[in-house]
């Protein structure tokens, strides 16, 4: 089963902000360097957007098994990528050199253009691609042909120097397009080179849950394939230096509870397995309450 854990935060940490719909991108230890965490678009207490880039690590488990978490804000300089939600961070690695890949998300529109009508309208950011230097904090954005949409809430997939984008919600048309995202970063002396390949054979989804099953090998569930029709398949996902390979696998026998929400969302749990949660309904709905399922995959 599952148990919760008590976490603190360091004494050198610094202020860890409320985390509302941020991106956590998981960079696993490499090179002699530690697991931790990059975690991007959260809330500040003023209730906006921030655009701050926060490493989170596990500096120590104390006694009793408390976890205590080291939270760092990483300065940013150069084309700082705004404020977002609904984007995905991607660590690639390239010529012995590391870089974090920022791509798509939404914000509100922007100052210049708001009204009191639009205040609170939200548009997917441009289509650019931000090359994040995480030992400098320097940031550089690439416009790519290829890449003529803002979209969110897609899937990011990294292997050595490729970033595989999947799936996904293009605000201007309302789309889900079914299209697969091929990025290829090298990392030069200089300036790095991005090319860029779009497939038209991914998957229609967004907000999908990304379990790891092995050695770049992952299984896709849950998510959307409309903005009303859950996506009640699961797909296995196998990165290796052909490219991507794909094809469905049998889901989960889903109680009827899971089967009849109307929403749903979760997250990876580590090896070949997922948290899913769904709102309790009744009459009237409890408010903030929850039922969980844990997922498993051979």
């Amino acid at each position: 089963g599952l148990k919760l854990c008590a976490i603190s935060l360091s004494t050198n940490s610094c202020y860890f902000p409320p985390l509302r719909c941020p991106d956590i991108g998981p960079c696993k230890p490499h090179d002699g360097c530690p697991a931790w965490y990059l975690l991007q678009g959260v809330r500040t207490p003023n209730n906006v957007w921030s655009s701050s880039l926060y490493m989170v690590s596990v500096d120590s488990r104390g006694c009793n098994r408390k976890i205590i978490l080291c939270c760092q804000e990483k300065e940013l300089v150069g084309d700082v990528p705004s404020a977002r939600y609904g984007h995905t961070l991607s660590m690639i690695h390239s010529r012995g050199k590391t870089a974090c890949v920022l791509f798509g998300g939404r914000s509100y529109m922007p100052p210049t253009e708001r009204t009191t009508q639009n205040w609170n309208t939200v548009v997917d950011c441009p289509p650019q691609v931000f090359l994040i230097d995480l030992k400098f904090g320097c940031c550089t954005a690439h416009t790519l042909p290829e890449l003529t949409d803002g979209q969110s809430f897609h899937i990011a997939l990294a292997r050595e120097d490729c970033v595989y984008f999947l799936g996904g919600h293009i605000l201007n048309s309302d789309c889900r397009p079914s299209r697969l995202i091929r990025l290829h970063v090298e990392l030069l002396l200089g300036s790095p080179v991005l090319t860029c390949t779009v497939l038209h054979e991914g998957l229609t989804i967004t907000s999908a849950i990304v379990a790891p099953v092995g050695y770049h090998e992952y299984i896709v569930l849950g998510g959307y394939n409309s903005e009303t029709q859950k996506r009640m398949e699961c797909t296995y996902i196998g990165l290796d230096d052909v490219g991507v390979h794909m094809e469905p696998r049998e889901p989960p026998q889903w109680t009827s509870e899971v089967t009849h929400s109307r929403t749903w969302f979760g997250g990876s749990l580590g090896q070949g397995s997922a948290l899913i949660a769904i709102p309790s309904e009744g009459n009237p709905a409890p408010l903030d309450a929850y039922h969980f399922y844990q997922v498993s995959f051979q």
